[in-house]
């Protein structure tokens, strides 16, 4: 069984299940892009719930729909919200139209789920029509990026709990081995010896700046243009209609949502989402910097630094026996390669726009969304199968530190500089450790002075100590 449904370009049969109409059809069929659906982004359906039950709250009010329209087309918004019929959003997330095939998906399926709502057939858009009454005082253009924004919003208070873990994860691991001695290292060089504790402390600060960076960039976000109709003149809108739309659709949300002050600029302009996108970038290049480093102190297990051992996940090669691969953060710095190419995508079509619109808008959606749901898996993974998991190897980290030359900085303050180097340039050429070069052999310095300067608490926290 279907139904017939007809627009200006013609006729088209629906299956009778279906509660999206004609023009979800048309959109359905021309763009076969990503082979991703809306469908699998629920924060986007839930959103359109939400600008269209808050569109339908202001109509009403303002007298644009009668109570007989606009209550079934709020029910069935509620429907949405509730996280009912998100199969029936079928629109690939890439398409032409500026998200027209979206917005009108969103507006079949309240239609006929209202209808149903009444007692009417799916199609009788005589008496509930997606056009004249769900979309009422709307366009794509206003209704669309502020639905995307909202479902934004939602979507990154889940990816900021996200870091949040894997902050408390690298604090906790910092407080786990803040007695661990190592050699740090600038240049791959050695430097100057710090615990393995504050390591991951750094690590787990840098992170919480990428908190505090998501949280910035959220604020934009809450600015939109609904009632800005299709250009920000408001054209075909009732008086009143712009502010009591955004102010239920904050009520509704929770979100303390803002209309914008020049409806014509914010209608094209997508500012906020190239911010948003440079957040997730930023983080990304953070991110990788961490598992490369991860990846550098793993490394081994006899030939490489093996400061630190990682949990042993699956076997590392199909000809080489017992050999054991960093997988999470190889593919967290896979991850985090993809968003910094998708915030590429996002500059380059927030640039494309043209005059009163940025037609671009269903990439950006695409590259944000993807940006936000692979980074929150990887970090993730990243968090409860790596860094819970990381274990110290102190022996080999202490004698690197006592074995190394880097350590005659520490001597710089009693010995001078231009001493300290040749004893660490005698100390490299003949393969002697320092503590024979500069207690057994010159006797530039006593036992008991040695051992206050490379005593454990010295190394990690350095006091200033001379002759």
């Amino acid at each position: 069984m279907g139904r017939i449904e007809k627009d200006f370009l013609g006729e088209r049969e629906l299956p009778d299940t279906a509660y999206y109409g004609i023009q979800t059809l048309r959109g359905k069929e021309n763009f076969h892009i990503t082979g991703i659906p809306m469908s699998l982004e629920p924060s986007m359906v839930k959103a359109l719930g939400y600008v269209k039950k808050a569109a339908a709250m202001a109509n009403l009010e303002c007298d644009a729909l009668g109570k007989d329209i606009a209550g079934p087309i709020i029910k069935a918004c509620d429907l949405l919200i509730a996280g009912k019929y998100v199969g029936q959003f079928v629109t690939d997330f890439i398409q032409g139209g500026a998200g027209t095939s979206t917005n009108m998906n969103a507006n079949e399926v309240i239609a006929n789920v209202a209808l149903e709502l009444i007692g009417r057939p799916k199609g009788d858009y005589a008496v509930i029509n997606p056009n004249d009454h769900v979309n009422c005082s709307q366009s794509t253009n206003d209704a669309y990026p502020t639905a995307f924004r909202l479902a934004l919003l939602m979507r990154l208070e889940e990816y900021a709990l996200c870091l949040k873990d894997l902050q408390n994860a690298l604090n906790a691991k910092g407080e786990e081995l803040s007695r661990m001695l190592k050699m740090g290292r600038t240049h791959l060089q050695d430097a100057v010896p710090m615990s393995l504790g504050s390591e991951f402390k750094g690590f787990a600060t840098t992170i919480g700046e990428e908190i505090d960076r998501i949280m910035e960039s959220r604020n934009l976000l809450r600015e939109v243009n609904l009632g800005a109709t299709a250009i920000g003149t408001r054209v075909n809108t009732p008086p009143r209609y712009p502010e009591l739309a955004v102010k239920f659709l904050a009520e509704l949300t929770g979100i303390d949502f803002v209309l914008a002050t020049d409806l014509i600029e914010a209608t094209s302009d997508t500012g906020a989402y190239v911010q948003l996108s440079s957040v997730l970038k930023r983080t990304a290049v953070k991110v990788t910097k961490i598992c490369n480093d991860l990846r550098l102190l793993a490394s081994g297990p006899r030939c490489g630094f093996s400061e630190i051992l990682l949990p042993q996940l699956q076997p590392g090669s199909s000809i080489m026996p017992g050999k054991v691969n960093p997988v999470i953060p190889e593919v967290v710095n896979q991850t985090c390669f993809l968003v910094i190419g998708l915030d590429t995508t996002v500059t380059l079509a927030a640039s494309a726009g043209q005059l009163q619109l940025n037609v671009m808008e269903p990439v950006i959606g695409f590259s944000l969304f993807t940006s936000i749901n692979t980074l929150q898996n990887a970090l993730t993974s990243l968090t409860n199968n790596c860094i819970k998991g990381i274990r110290a190897n102190p022996e080999r980290t202490k004698a690197m530190v006592m074995n190394s030359i880097g350590i005659v900085t520490q001597l710089s303050p009693i010995l001078g500089y231009k001493q300290c180097a040749e004893i660490a340039r005698e100390a490299f050429e003949q393969d002697k450790s320092l503590h024979d070069i500069v207690v057994m052999e010159r006797k530039l310095i006593t036992q008991e002075k040695w051992d206050e300067v490379f005593s454990f608490e010295n190394l990690i926290t350095p006091k200033y100590i001379k002759q």
